[in-house]
């Protein structure tokens, strides 16, 4: 799959299929997006939001929360706000997400069979990680978004007038739900 994408891309840049991307590092519209990974979410999102190419700071990852003060989805932000112009954030999540219910156990056993040995896990553990933590889902959206909130609106280095809000998408309509 991997050599198709290449392909498909060599052919997109030949032919300019970029010019009609061509934007700069600064969002038009001064918003960053914490958002999942879900695929069904892709076109989706921008498309039921009304944005493009150019308009907001989009970071992804795995349930579209943050999960630690200082990981990568929170440095991103404090780079948006401070380098890039940002003065608001949203923080949507979704329904149906793959990391609602998510079991650490469950994980570690995939781990496995793919490969990962025992001897790794420990030392990851031996070294202060904790992964049935780390590995965890949440139990339930709304909360997982409300603590993502709250944690970038009283985070040390999170300047204080920069908007932080909420919101569950529906994942078949698009429609928002505000929390």
């Amino acid at each position: 799959m991997i050599d198709e994408i290449l392909r498909y891309n060599k052919d997109f840049v030949a032919r300019k299929g970029y010019e009609q991307y061509t934007t700069s590092k600064y969002p038009d519209k001064r918003i960053a997006i914490v958002t999942c990974m879900d695929t069904r979410l892709v076109e989706l999102l921008p498309a039921a939001l009304g944005i493009k190419n150019g308009d907001v700071k989009m970071i992804k990852n795995a349930g579209g929360t943050i999960t630690n003060p200082f990981d990568s989805t929170m440095r991103s932000l404090l780079v948006a706000v401070y380098e890039l112009g940002v003065n608001e954030i949203m923080v949507i999540g979704h329904t149906g997400c793959g990391v609602q219910g998510m079991d650490a156990g469950e994980m570690l056993h995939l781990m496995r069979e793919r490969g990962v040995d025992d001897e790794h896990i420990s030392l990851m553990r031996h070294c202060g990680i904790d992964l049935d933590s780390w590995l965890h889902g949440f139990t339930d959206t709304s909360d997982a978004i409300n603590e993502t909130v709250d944690l970038i609106r009283n985070h040390p280095l999170m300047a204080k007038d920069v908007r932080v809000a909420g919101y569950i998408m529906d994942s078949a309509t698009g429609q928002l739900e505000s929390i």
